[in-house]
């Protein structure tokens, strides 16, 4: 049907697009576009030629210069005739949406069902006014002083809280779809792209692409349109997001030039003339099948009628309902999945790509405990009530049932069930996935201004629980500005970059035209921005140090670029990581070829047969002079840190021509020019950085394609590796060496001999650092499983970025794909932005920690005091409307007060917790029971023995309507001011004294303590009968007040009983471990409940396990996992070969280790050992 309503809408717009394309002038329509964009290969160049005549032809059609560009004087018409480059975003959810799907939660409905019972029979009247005092002790009291007529106000307060709730739940999920957005287009604005406008290259943000526009594209990019390609050198492009072939596939000016939108640039460059952007762009045209387009086209079905003169005006309306649409980009980063909401969609489908986040997994696991433990407290409460009710009635009493007595009866009934709903609402945590939308959310926020961009919520967390970090050494460890300071050119090796004069005009031109011609000619060195600033360096660093020594030799590259402008060079071989090197072919004025290459010096030097001598003429270069040439000065230069490259050249004769194709015997019998020393210096604030990891239990390993001696001592400057120190710095081919078999598959046994001393892995190639990623993570060496966070900024660190459990992409010398496969974007590069992910997570996961403890506090005492005081008093103490407050504070209020904690340096001092550490510990146990039990003596003293202490009357058995007692008011009052300072010790966890420590920092705690006693004030002397309250006097509020600061003073109390004394505690939070099971459930992939609750928490829904229908289907799965002992034995079995031709996204063999981890047997106390250190 889609494709029906699309290619009808298409065929309406048609008929316009002639007349207006008249009107703009163009000489071709979007539909033509559009038939010419499916086309694929040779069929493609014929219909150009057929067509068009040739590129030229189509680019004078579009009023573009394949050379210059557009001249940008008619972009706003281009936009109009072609549209813009926007695929408008789906709908986000309206606030009624949101608060209709917060209305779907069981326990709520449950409430409403039971106020609306409750406020119906409050209206009702036993006839004949004498027969009260037969239905017995139901109607006793009722009348007293003509409060039956406020019998309705505990049902309307009771649908007034659950207005409050609802309002405040989907207050709290627009504002989270509102951060996705404001996430979403920051990212988009991120994206730039090169293109020519008035023979200029310009960087535009994507969604400014017209068509006709001239696009550069390089190594790396994601196409953002479609087109065609004019000039290529090299180039393959990686089409599988579109066709699903996974082989890269070559393109061509002349077999195949037809590039789309969404798909990679994996090798080459070239320029592209832009036919089609947005909804017309073949990515646009699977979206408008999607329907992400579905509201842009409604409102043109409505406007047809209306509009008859041509599409002028009808993309008029489009563009301003995309602009107020807060028109999605039709940005590459995201163009594979489109967009937060897409990329939602299509977690469903890899959801066990990833294994569950480390908090979301123990969180998941305590909701279930939770809500099953409410369940069977709040069933128990409402069957003792309604047992006694029947017992002393009809029993006891021998009481006849009157039927005119049964609305009365049904009313007590209805009330012995809302105090029974009202336990199970306060026992059920529905405050924490709350708390971890705010806490991350409020993260995320912090975390941009530490250049941290966040694309995934959950790996902020995660990075918390870090053990290890394989970082890139360029750009991210060092300042990725290259400077030439060393070399050796004829036969002589210098120290500091020499005079020209001391070179020979032969070897210097040659130089000079080599690095001039065999670079990028994106890559240039522009004078400093500021006076005495330093260059600007732009495009690939190595080449800018390279053009610096061109520079530095008083020589300058650009007339040389000038006089063999891009299009003219013969042949190009990119850089690429097999390669290691790059080479271009040009010819010469008497038809001969010559070609210029550089890349790695070993690599290079071991295809060269000549080398350059003091005079500048070729002489022979022996595999002798080689090796002495490798211990004389690579070696040298690399011990100092250096890069080192190689220059070199080759002639080729005019006739027969050379088969450029055959790349072996091309780059080959290579003339060394020259050996260049660059230096990328260390970044100042790295090695703190780097203390601070290993002081925090990270241990950071660097993983480079340099020469080892340069890695070596990089990583000593940096202070990865420490002299003396028992550790392993190797190369990829040592390393796959000692990690694979005689057939060549990666075992897991030989890498656990490998991964724990590594620290230095260079020469590596992409595929190296995924097989690293993959030993670490896969290993079951420690206790824990080692949590890995990986940099990358290639194309092919995509694998490595998406194995990892927290990808980092370079934001600055990142490329796109490379962006994609990411969690997190370093907008500076900066490893020291590492540190501070580092530091969020851990606040993120300590901000959980002390919601919990704040929260299972409450949870324990309301629930015993409503259980209790129901047993023994026939009504719980805490009413459901006083119930549904504590229930705001502790949920909303206290999620954002303690979720908004800053992060400080006490938090890198510790080690990670790791995936098995308990969430709740021994110390937030003892400080839950030590609180808990305060509590629970206040209030029961209060409310056994409080009318003596006070000389009041006694609030106890309260007929059914009775005004409010002042007795159960201080309870209630005492029982909120508890709570309140509680909330104050909850903001240590770690057994930290001085719970003040740093309070002013957040504002925001401040502001909702303050606030919160402010409205508990107005609660208390104005609530009246719909909070069951009664006004108290000043004396009241003082021993209130005095008793709810008792918690501070027994706080500190608690704190100074040692853990060690506890032994009970050892144990507490740590399930048993069969129970462990449903944490690491990744296993179980049919389990399509616990993968939708995953789901839901993934999108931070915020209404979690509070349904009692969800609760139910967990408790059938800790069943059918109580059974699951048989997989201990299967696992045992299991080989430690897995075999690296798996599948990167193969999810088995990282589940089935972390399933035995989970059985291994390990003591509790083993646990809590630093992971990571080996």
């Amino acid at each position: 049907m889609g494709d029906l309503t699309n290619s009808g809408y298409y065929a309406k717009n048609q008929g316009n697009d002639v007349s207006s394309n008249h009107e703009g002038g163009f000489g071709v329509s979007v539909m033509e576009l559009r038939d010419l964009m499916e086309l694929r290969g040779s069929e493609a160049v014929v219909k150009i030629q057929e067509d068009y005549g040739d590129m030229d032809g189509l680019c004078q059609r579009l009023k573009t210069s394949p050379t210059e560009g557009l001249t940008g004087d008619d972009l706003d018409k281009r936009k109009e005739v072609y549209g813009e480059n926007l695929i408008p975003p789906k709908k986000p959810k309206t606030f009624l949406q949101l608060v209709w799907e917060a209305l779907q939660d069981v326990t709520l409905i449950i409430l409403e069902v039971a106020a609306l019972i409750s406020l119906g029979l409050s209206f009702y009247q036993p006839p004949g006014g004498d027969n009260g005092e037969s239905c017995g002790t139901a109607a006793a009291g009722a009348e007293d002083e003509g409060e039956a007529e406020a019998g309705w106000i505990e049902g309307a307060a009771i649908l007034l809280s659950v207005v409050c709730v609802v309002l405040v739940t989907a207050f709290n999920d627009w504002s989270k779809e509102k951060q996705f957005r404001g996430l979403q287009s920051r990212i988009e604005q991120e994206q730039k792209f090169q293109v020519v406008r008035g023979a200029q290259v310009i960087q535009l943000p994507v969604a400014d692409i017209v068509v006709g526009d001239i696009a550069q594209i390089k190594y790396g990019d994601l196409l953002p349109a479609d087109g065609v390609l004019i000039q290529g050198n090299d180039l393959k492009i990686d089409e599988s997001s579109l066709t699903g072939e996974s082989d890269h596939v070559k393109k061509d000016a002349d077999k195949d030039p037809m590039l789309l939108s969404g798909t990679h640039v994996m090798e080459g460059s070239g320029r592209m003339l832009v036919t089609a952007v947005g909804v017309n762009s073949q990515t646009g045209i699977i979206f408008t099948l999607l329907g992400a387009g579905e509201p842009v086209e409604e409102e043109k079905k409505e406007k047809k009628g209306k509009i008859q003169d041509g599409n002028m005006e009808n993309n008029q309306t489009k563009v301003k309902k995309q602009d107020g649409a807060a028109a999605m980009e039709m940005q590459p980063l995201k163009s594979a999945e489109g967009g937060e909401i897409e990329e939602k969609e299509k977690k469903k489908a890899n959801v066990s790509k990833k294994e569950k986040s480390v908090l979301q997994g123990k969180l998941t696991k305590l909701a279930v405990q939770i809500g099953k433990a409410g369940l069977v407290m709040s069933a128990i409460t409402v069957i003792i009530l309604v047992l006694y009710f029947a017992v002393d009635n009809f029993v006891l009493q021998k009481r006849p049932w009157l039927t005119e007595c049964t609305p009365i009866y049904v009313q007590y009934f209805v009330k012995f069930f809302i105090i029974g709903v009202t336990v199970l609402v306060v026992a059920v945590p529905e405050g924490l996935p709350l708390a971890v939308t705010i806490s991350l959310a409020y993260s995320v926020k912090k975390m941009m201004k530490d250049n941290n961009l966040v694309r995934h919520l959950d790996a902020c967390e995660t990075m918390g629980n870090a053990t290890a970090i394989c970082s890139d050494k360029t750009g991210t460890l060092t300042t990725n500005r290259m400077t030439a300071v060393a070399c050796y050119v004829g036969d002589v090796h210098y120290k500091e970059i020499p005079d020209p004069g001391a070179l020979t005009a032969k070897s210097l031109d040659i130089l000079v035209n080599a690095i001039s011609l065999n670079s990028a000619y994106t890559t240039k060195i522009l004078p400093a921005t500021k006076e005495g600033g330093l260059p600007m360096q732009v495009g690939n660093k190595t080449e800018c140090g390279l053009l610096g020594l061109v520079l530095d030799l008083k020589r300058d590259y650009q007339p040389i670029r000038n006089q063999i402008p891009e299009e003219k060079l013969y042949k190009v071989y990119t850089f690429n990581s097999t390669r290691k090197s790059m080479s271009t072919v040009i010819k010469l004025s008497d038809g001969s070829f010559r070609m210029y290459s550089k890349g790695a010096s070993e690599i290079v030097l071991k295809k060269c047969t000549k080398i350059l001598n003091q005079e500048g003429e070729p002489r022979v270069f022996r595999p002798r002079d080689k090796d002495e040439m490798v211990k004389k000065v690579i070696e040298p230069m690399a011990c100092d840190g250096l890069r080192t490259i190689c220059v070199a050249y080759r002639d080729f004769p005019a006739d027969p021509e050379p088969l450029w194709d055959n790349e072996n015997d091309i780059l080959n019998e290579l003339t060394a020019v020259c050996v260049v020393g660059i230096e990328d210096p260390v970044r100042p604030e790295v090695p703190d950085a780097i203390i601070r990891c290993q002081r925090a239990g990270i241990t950071v390993r660097m993983v480079t394609g340099d020469n080892i001696n340069t890695a070596r001592a990089i990583a000593i400057k940096c202070g990865i590796i420490h002299p003396g120190e028992d550790f392993l710095c190797i190369d990829g081919k040592e390393f796959n060496r000692r990690i694979r078999n005689e057939k060549g598959e990666v075992e897991q046994e030989r890498m656990d001999k490998v991964w724990p001393k590594l620290r230095v892995l260079a020469r590596s190639s992409p595929t190296d650092k995924h097989t690293l990623v993959k030993g670490i993570i896969d290993s079951c060496l420690t206790d824990q499983r080692q949590v890995v966070a990986v940099t990358g900024d290639g194309t092919n660190d995509g694998p490595a970025l998406k194995k990892a459990d927290v990808g980092f992409a370079m934001g600055i010398a990142g490329t796109d794909v490379a962006k994609e496969a990411s969690d997190i974007i370093l907008t500076d590069d900066n490893f020291s932005s590492i540190v501070k992910a580092v530091m969020w997570g851990r606040n993120v996961y300590d901000s959980i920690s002390k919601f919990l403890q704040f929260q299972l506090t409450v949870n324990v005492v309301a629930v015993i005091v409503a259980f209790t005081g129901a047993c023994i008093t026939q009504d719980s103490p805490l009413k459901a409307v006083q119930m549904l407050w504590v229930n705001l504070i502790m949920d909303t209020f206290a999620s954002l007060a303690l979720a908004t904690e800053p992060p400080t340096e006490a938090l890198l001092k510790r080690k990670p917790y790791g995936r098995n550490k308990p969430l709740i510990s021994s110390t937030m146990t003892k400080n839950i029971l030590g609180h808990g039990i305060y509590q629970l003596v206040i209030i029961f003293s209060l409310l056994f023995v409080g009318e003596q202490i006070f000389d009041i009357d006694s609030g106890r058995h309260a007929p059914l309507h009775s005004p409010p007692s002042e007795h159960y008011t201080i309870i209630f009052n005492t029982f909120v001011l508890m709570q309140l300072f509680n909330e104050i010790n909850a903001r240590k966890i770690h057994g930290e004294r001085n719970v003040f420590d740093g309070i002013f920092r957040n504002p925001i705690f401040c502001s909702i303590v303050f606030g919160t006693f402010a409205i508990q004030i107005v609660i208390v002397q104005f609530g009246g009968k719909p909070f069951s309250c009664t006004p108290l006097d000043l004396e009241k509020w003082g021993w209130c007040t005095f008793l709810g600061l008792g918690e501070l003073v027994w706080g500190q109390v608690i704190a100074t009983i040692p853990n060690s004394k506890l032994r009970f505690l050892r144990g507490a939070g740590q399930l048993t471990k069969k129970n462990e099971m449903p944490g690491d459930e990744d296993m179980n992939e049919d389990n399509e409940e616990i993968d939708h609750a995953e789901r839901e928490l993934r999108r931070g829904q915020v209404l979690w396990f509070r349904g009692l229908n969800r609760i139910q289907t967990q408790i059938d799965v800790v069943n059918t996992f109580k059974s699951g002992s048989s997989y201990q034995g299967q696992l045992r079995r299991q080989s430690s070969t897995t075999s690296q031709n798996q599948d990167v996204t193969n999810v088995s063999s990282p589940s089935h280790v972390s399933l035995s981890n989970a059985l291994s047997p390990t003591s509790p106390t083993s646990t809590a050992s630093p992971a990571g250190q080996c």
